[in-house]
């Protein structure tokens, strides 16, 4: 059993979505932000960073570990998963390279610059200065036109196969309108994102764990 803990934010879809997708059985296990549980001690030892989301395995196989294992950082879950389940990652050493540079991609470079602007925007929504917002605001368009690039001769972003590349991009690409960014100047981007948007693990995974209803 995965003990997936986490909230229904960019990152913490990011494993929801790729649990949806990957059929393995999950038990969700939501942090309270608001008393602080990612930094409380119990969490701290399976995450020292104290971010979300982690998983536990109860039951891993292969390794030497003979009891649950605990993993942080998204895209390594990401892998884990895809690993664990069979799914959601090419079998050829190629593609899976492929599907690797994608996934690295996504972590390193379109979650960092997205966080930046979606904090930025948090600030300057509470009337706080926002500094170099905008610098930010530019690098993500650049970005989301590199993979506007690629799409642009691929259907998924490691090719013909779905993947956690695709998952681990799109979640923070889906945040463009509260980032105050379009999609218009991307059409390969935005069919993509429509694609990714429509799948039903994509839509069941989206809100887990449920966000508080007003």
């Amino acid at each position: 059993m995965i003990e997936l803990h986490s909230r229904a934010t960019p990152n913490g879809r990011k494993i929801s979505i790729a649990l949806e997708e990957s059929g393995l059985p999950y038990r969700v296990h939501a942090v309270d932000f608001a008393r602080q549980e990612q930094k409380s001690p119990e969490f701290l030892r399976l995450n020292p960073n104290g971010r979300i989301p982690v998983i536990v395995d109860t039951d891993p196989k292969g390794g030497d570990s003979e009891g649950p294992v605990a993993v942080f950082e998204s895209g390594a879950i990401l892998l884990y998963i895809a690993e664990k389940s069979g799914r959601l990652f090419a079998d050829d050493p190629l593609a899976r390279i492929e599907a690797l540079k994608w996934l690295f991609f996504a972590s390193s470079q379109v979650t960092h610059i997205a966080m930046q602007v979606h904090w930025l925007v948090r600030l300057a929504e509470q009337g706080k200065p926002a500094p170099h917002l905008e610098d930010y605001r530019t690098e993500l368009r650049r970005l989301y036109g590199v993979l506007d690039g690629v799409l642009e001769a691929r259907t998924w972003l490691a090719g013909v196969v779905y993947s956690i590349a695709d998952i681990a991009a799109w979640t923070w690409v889906e945040r463009h309108p509260m980032h105050g960014l379009t999609l218009d100047r991307f059409p390969a981007l935005e069919g993509w994102f429509r694609r990714v948007e429509a799948r039903p693990a994509t839509r069941k995974g989206y809100d887990i764990p449920p966000r508080a209803k007003p």
